[in-house]
């Protein structure tokens, strides 16, 4: 199942013209899979005794439009696990306006150890994560934005 949530598109969101400008697309699908994570009791950032920590840096972000959103508008936001690798959670987005399709798009975050002065290390995500975002799973047909 999807999760779904709001999103309200604010003065500081849009461009010259008063439409939503892309960036905001960006910031919007961040929150909306940290609140995904969160809903999935799925820390964004996890610290253990020694310092290092995990965490889910993004190597991929797209996001594709087909229609505009202005100041005030309210945005239906529908996003889901697409794919899951080793290290890998693809989330698709669905951005909505009274129904209106408005953008999809799509964050890969990867599982990664992060070392104090080293870059970060891809690893395999656990298996109780994996469960945990299962819930979130979308249907293969859900899984590619239209």
């Amino acid at each position: 199942m999807p999760f779904m949530t709001r999103r309200r598109v604010e003065f500081r969101d849009t461009d010259a013209a008063g439409i939503a400008h892309f960036s905001a697309f960006f910031f919007w699908m961040e929150s909306v899979e940290h609140e995904l994570m969160r809903a999935a009791e799925i820390a964004v950032v996890e610290r253990d005794s020694s310092g290092v920590e995990a965490s889910w840096p993004r190597v991929s972000a797209t996001c594709d439009y087909t229609s505009a959103v202005r100041f005030g508008d309210e945005l239906d936001v529908v996003a889901g696990v697409a794919a899951v690798g080793r290290s890998s959670v693809t989330y698709a987005f669905r951005f909505s306006h009274h129904g209106r399709p408005v953008a999809n798009g799509r964050i890969v975050a990867v599982r990664c150890l992060m070392h104090p002065g080293r870059k970060p290390e891809a690893v395999a995500i656990p298996a109780d994560i994996l469960a945990r975002l299962a819930p979130f799973r979308l249907p293969d047909a859900a899984a590619a934005p239209a």
